[in-house]
């Protein structure tokens, strides 16, 4: 079974590795490619992608997607633009993995309030699942649209929600400090991202504010059954790609840093893209990959956890694809090993 699809808001980084990734699944099919701004060949935006993909860019509705007989859509469009247009999608018949935030947050009203904006389809939000194969299979193997998670939240989660379920730390004192390469920022040109900028220099940004915030703590919350409280601060690193986090958790039993690495790794014993390591993982372990690479430690009072992922792939485009495979029934690894 071959399935048809599209991908919307295809000019990005995310898009570029999502394409890549599809190009060597056996039973996907990308059909369609759109930009509002851009209708050049796909392989004039990504030179990458020469000799891969012929098609073209194009500002298509979802019943122009609907005609040429499209059955998935990936969504790479800004922030509740998915929205906008996912409700058609899925009346025409299709399933959805929207790479924003647009479905990330159960509670409207706190989605309002970070993004700034009222939500174009609020009614929808508690039955999404969140993307985050590891701890939400079996919700999202039922559904019809997937929130992908956020990249920082990817690194964040995995290593803290098996240490919330079991009660081995607080939900209410959680400090996290990620560091990401500059293609987290995007494609779009700023003067941040300038290589003058940000070569040679490390800052923190959104320092309270991130709006990855709200995520990290509702998938938390979920995890403990208590409310969790997050402190994050991101960092803009001189790198291309790849995610650092560290933790700081405060603990609630007596637990040695040996019964800690060997909890989680029964945790993760059978999850592919998630791998508990004795030493200190660093991006370069894990980068161009789907991976997720955890190690905790014991600090005085606290449990540190260090984890890091590629932003690009187990941070947004590879588990896209994971999503796909689950919702299409293929075998989850498809494309990503």
């Amino acid at each position: 079974m071959t399935i048809k699809i599209g991908v919307l808001g295809a000019t990005g980084y995310t898009a570029l590795e999502l394409l890549k990734l599809l190009r060597r699944h056996p039973q996907a099919e990308v059909i369609a490619v759109t930009s509002r701004e851009n209708v050049s060949p796909i392989a004039e935006v990504h030179p990458s992608l020469t000799g891969q993909y012929s098609i073209c860019c194009e500002n298509l509705k979802p019943q122009d997607l609907a005609d040429r007989g499209v059955q998935a859509v990936f969504s790479c469009l800004p922030h509740t633009a998915t929205a906008a247009v996912a409700p058609e999608l899925l009346r025409l018949g299709m399933k959805v993995v929207d790479f924003g935030a647009d479905y990330r947050l159960n509670n409207v009203d706190v989605f309002n309030k970070w993004y700034n904006v009222i939500h174009p389809d609020p009614e929808r939000l508690p039955s999404v699942p969140y993307g985050l194969p590891e701890l939400f299979r079996d919700a999202i193997r039922g559904a019809s649209l997937v929130a992908n998670p956020g990249c920082y939240p990817t690194s964040a989660i995995l290593p803290i929600a098996p240490l919330l379920k079991h009660g081995y730390v607080a939900p209410d004192d959680i400090i996290i400090d990620s560091k990401s390469g500059v293609s987290g920022a995007g494609r779009k040109p700023s003067l941040k991202n300038l290589y003058p900028e940000c070569n040679e220099a490390i800052s923190a940004y959104a320092v309270g504010s991130h709006r990855h915030t709200p995520e990290i703590e509702e998938v938390l919350t979920n995890a403990s059954g208590k409310n969790a409280s997050v402190i994050f601060t991101p960092h803009l690193t001189p790198m291309d790609r790849g995610i650092l986090s560290t933790t700081y958790l405060k603990p609630l039993a007596n637990a040695t840093q040996e019964e800690l690495l060997n909890f989680l790794k029964d945790f993760y014993k059978d999850e592919p893209f998630v791998q508990v390591v004795d030493a200190l993982p660093t991006t370069k372990d894990v980068i161009h990959t789907n991976r997720c690479h955890i190690t905790v430690r014991t600090v005085g009072s606290r449990i540190s956890t260090i984890s890091v992922i590629d932003n690009l792939i187990k941070g947004a485009a590879g588990a896209a694809v994971q999503n796909f495979n689950i919702l299409f029934g293929f075998e989850e690894t498809t494309a990503l090993l």
